[in-house]
């Protein structure tokens, strides 16, 4: 009898670790980032090549970044959302095209209209990666230091912009 005390003691312990697993919501994977340093860079901008947008450009503001591509079905059903946040006013919304073909993305903002302060085109998905991107889409608040504050993955919903990401900017005093 004592000899499968253990195992079934191991079994209980992992039938427990799945539950718990099981309750998690996938889409508050914790960021390593929050409470660092947004990733230095300068990147191409979406409506002029020649012209490049960098973090640094942002200094002393409260900004979103907000990282999107043509070919993602969730981004353009976020888009309203992202469109209603800038239109609020206040910080500015900054659009990160992630591993998208310029083309694509400027048509892509001609239909469904362009809500970003300045969109940098990310062709390699390297900023991407150095935010921590899981998938596109994704959307983070950063402070006036430079500082990630939040990140939110997948589309945003009203539920997630009027009671974390609203509340997050008017904490940074935006």
């Amino acid at each position: 009898m004592k000899r499968y005390l253990l195992p079934l003691l191991i079994f209980l312990v992992l039938v427990g670790f799945f539950a718990v697993g099981l309750n998690l919501n996938p889409r508050e994977v914790p960021s390593p980032l929050i409470g660092k340093p947004a990733p230095v860079f300068s990147l191409p901008r979406l409506d002029d090549a020649s012209k490049k947008f960098s973090a640094q450009d942002m200094k002393g503001k409260v900004w979103v970044v907000n990282v999107w591509a043509s070919w993602c079905a969730p981004c353009r059903q976020e888009h309203v959302l992202v469109t209603e946040m800038a239109k609020r006013g206040g910080v500015p919304v900054v659009g990160l095209n992630y591993k998208d073909q310029p083309t694509n993305a400027r048509a892509w903002l001609a239909e469904l209209g362009n809500p970003y302060a300045a969109t940098a085109s990310d062709l390699e998905g390297l900023v991407g990666i150095d935010f921590g991107v899981y998938g596109v889409p994704e959307t983070f608040v950063i402070d006036q230091a430079g500082v990630i504050r939040f990140k939110h993955i997948g589309p945003l919903t009203a539920d997630a912009l009027q009671a974390k990401i609203l509340p997050m900017l008017r904490k940074l005093g935006a």
